[in-house]
């Protein structure tokens, strides 16, 4: 029925007329709140930012500054976690002034026993769960929708991010982890800012410095922001937030935010950053035998063209600091997917997200994506195509109406693969209570004397997000794709519903792909199906048993069919997950799967798997100690019938830290499969170490024995950071085959690198 009703109108037109209707709603930037999305809660704390001509002494001590002394504080924060609504066990105070140039936030954390203060991780970006902590939340334009993320820990840690989409995507505890470019919580972004703290015999404090120019504002003279504060006290595994919080949400819930009022930001300025770089890489490919020995240069340009909109630019792109993917077994007969990491897609990635399955019922992430810009200068088999340069402008053009445009130009490589010129257009509007509607256009056009008359593939999309009171909503897209030489059969679509109360929570969505749906910068994990997703969890916390934080029992249930009504996949999951009150975790499930096969395929070298129809059973068990300890173990173990056969996995986990300065784990999965086929037995090894000389200096490395690929893997980097993740880069790579074989890129390759990052009119 919908595909009928869509189709009479036309696929392109509806997005036309789409795209220029939430396009016609855009009011000038300057334009006062009141017809938008914006507001807060009338019950909501509130405070206001003290001007000061002065700034204050940026040493990480609060208290007895007199700059810091003048301004209002904000205190009264409450208990997510252990004990909801609860006053916070320690006292946290919050301070914000500002110059003509930069935003200044004060955070005094108030600890009766500062040795028991659990310091973790302090390399920028890394994760702020396992430690002590503090971040904010700033809602710019007071949409309730996005905002800005920064953070800090005891040990002087940088973290920061961009939320957009009401921060779907991450709707779990943690704000410090990016889910690629389909997250509403972007931890990839990185601004030019300051922070410093103490710790002292009262606790522990923070003074962070922004600048105005680092985000982005509406262009008022005096303007009120959304705000929210989250503290960590780690050794009681607590969460507190200055504007309370329901357990089901967290820091990313703008919709129910405090306020800072008064707020006078620098008047729209010219801002331009220059970020040069210069690199050098030694490389021997095994199958060619001889060293090779280059150097390379680019730059990339940002411009504010309104405090709102930026331009970023471009040129000779390159990505050699960034950590290499981690390595997956694929024991199916579907596409394996891997996020994206490269800075400059990170970059804003939200903007140019749509509302989709994954983002609101939980569904698996990488299912149907309509924009993966991994596709941009990645080929299909992991080789590196050359970026000639592009261009991205996004940012809102009104309080409410938000914009994306990217262009990218990649380079012919090897005389084989022609170059390739990515376009990607996106619009939407936020709308009252969290909904949103929007639409996409996505375009690959082959050029250059390799490409044919014929060689393109364009995406055209419409999505939604319907707010349903404060817990639930409705969220889905429509799309479909023109390729040469494909007719026909070439829509997509879902719908999902979310109801995430503090006990209970529900899920359900439904979504097809036809046969013909053929997004090549996009992403299919199958093609041609439909899938029903659905699901359910509660939540209690008996307080009889102090030691027992949380039980939640769930279920889940997923199903696969293709278009003739034959059942692909199957799969019923029923778990129990027992958390303590010091974080450990226990999980017991039972899986009953069903697998429909078509056409056989290789699991694995020289064992085939037959077509047929595959129901079987499964045990899992999961076990994870305190994550905030100096040791933390885990393991998680799967056995049961597998394609006709059996399959024992176990997953042990072992991590290590000495505070900020050293932090290390290893992971083992190893799957032993007897099939009728017959036995294989696949194992990844990954171990991870980080070296933390300073927030901004470091030591890291990546090594991944993989026998199921026959590889193994080693990154190392050092890093010497500067502002907004620039500095001295330093990375060996060496990727072997484990037996005969070459793979791949195989061979080693040493790479230095420096960018430094130049703010024209500071």
């Amino acid at each position: 029925m919908v595909e009928r009703v869509l189709g009479g109108m036309g696929w392109r037109t509806l997005g036309g007329l789409l795209l220029l209707g939430v396009l016609a709603t855009v009011r000038p930037a300057g334009a006062q709140p009141g017809s938008g999305p914006t507001g807060l809660p009338p019950d909501a704390p509130a405070f206001a930012a003290l001007p000061s001509e002065r700034a204050p002494l940026l040493d990480g001590v609060v208290l007895g500054d007199p700059v810091w002394d003048e301004a209002a504080t904000a205190t009264g924060f409450r208990q997510t976690q252990p004990d909801e609504g609860a006053p916070a066990s320690e006292r946290t105070e919050v301070r914000v002034v500002f110059t003509d140039s930069t935003l200044y936030v004060g955070v005094v954390c108030y600890d009766a026993d500062p040795g028991s203060i659990a310091i973790a991780d302090s390399r920028r970006d890394a994760s702020l769960d396992d430690g002590d902590s503090v971040q904010f939340i700033l809602d710019t334009f007071l949409d309730r929708q996005s905002g800005f993320v920064f953070g800090t820990s005891p040990a002087g840690q940088e973290y920061d991010g961009q939320v957009v989409n009401a921060g779907e995507g991450r709707l779990g505890r943690s704000t410090t982890t990016s889910s690629g470019s389909g997250a509403g919580f972007n931890g990839n972004w990185d601004g030019a800012w300051d922070v410093r703290t103490s710790v002292s015999d009262v606790g522990w404090s923070a003074e962070f410095a922004i600048p105005f120019r680092t985000l982005s504002y509406p262009d008022r003279d005096v303007q009120t922001w959304g705000m929210n504060v989250q503290r960590n006290i780690r050794r009681r595994n607590e969460i507190v937030y200055w504007a309370p919080l329901p357990r089901q949400y967290n820091l990313l819930r703008l919709s129910m935010a405090g306020q800072l009022s008064g707020i006078r930001p620098a008047p729209a300025v010219r801002d331009l950053k220059i970020v040069p770089y210069v690199a050098g890489d030694l490389t021997r490919f095994d199958e060619r035998r001889r060293t090779t020995a280059l150097g390379d240069a680019g730059v990339d340009l940002k411009y504010n063209v309104t405090p709102a909109l930026t331009l970023d630019l471009t040129y000779n792109t390159d990505f050699a600091q960034v950590e290499v993917d981690d390595q997956q077994i694929n024991l199916d007969r579907f596409n394996l997917f891997f996020p994206e990491k490269r800075p400059f897609f990170l970059e804003n990635a939200g903007v140019f997200s749509v509302s989709s399955i994954r983002q609101v019922a939980g569904g698996d992430p990488g299912q149907a994506e309509l924009f993966f810009s991994r596709r941009i200068g990645i080929g299909p088999d992991g080789r590196e195509i050359p970026i000639l340069g592009g261009a991205r402008l996004s940012g809102k053009v009104s309080d409410a109406v938000s914009v994306g445009l990217l262009n990218m130009q990649t380079e012919e490589t090897g005389g084989v693969t022609p170059a390739n010129n990515f376009t990607v257009a996106r619009a939407y509007r936020d709308l009252p209570n969290s909904s949103q509607i929007g639409a996409i256009f996505v375009n690959r056009q082959g050029t250059g004397v390799l490409a044919g008359d014929h060689d393109y593939n364009r995406t055209y999309g419409v999505d939604g997000r319907v707010g349903l009171g404060q817990n639930s909503q409705v969220a889905g897209f429509a799309a479909t794709t023109d390729t040469p030489g494909l007719e026909g059969s070439d829509h997509a679509y879902n719908v999902a519903w979310d109801h995430n109360s503090e006990q209970w929570r529900f899920t359900l969505g439904y979504v097809e792909v036809a046969d013909n749906f053929n997004p090549e910068v996009g992403f299919l994990k199958r093609q041609g199906f439909r899938n029903l997703d659905s699901g359910f969890s509660f939540i209690t916390r008996p307080r009889s048993i102090p030691w027992l934080h949380q039980v939640r029992p769930h279920a889940t249930f997923n199903r696969f069919w293709n278009f003739n009504g034959f059942q692909e996949s199957s799969f019923l999951h029923i778990d129990n997950d027992l958390e303590f009150a010091d974080s450990t975790l226990i999980k017991t499930a039972w899986n009953v799967t069903g697998e429909g096969v078509t056409e056989p395929f290789e699991i694995a070298r020289g064992v085939w798997v037959p077509a047929g129809i595959y129901d079987h059973h499964e045990a899992q068990l999961a076990y994870e100690s305190n994550r905030g300890a100096p040791v933390s173990w885990g393991v998680r173990a799967r056995i049961g019938g597998f394609f006709g056969g059996h399959r024992a996995t176990i997953g042990p986990t072992l991590s290590v830290r000495t505070g900020d300065l050293f932090n290390a784990s290893v992971q083992w999965s190893r799957n032993d499969v007897d099939l009728p086929g017959g036995h294989f037995i696949a194992n990844l090894t990954s171990a991870r170490i980080a070296i933390n000389f300073s927030p901004r200096r470091f030591f890291m490395a990546l090594v991944q024995y993989n026998d199921a690929a026959d590889l193994w893997s080693a990154n190392l980097r050092l890093g010497l950071l500067g502002q907004a993740n620039t500095g001295l880069f330093l990375v060996y790579n060496d990727t072997r085959g484990l037996h005969d074989m070459i793979p791949f890129g195989g061979g080693r390759s040493v790479i230095l690198k420096y960018s430094r990052m130049f703010d024209v009119f500071d």
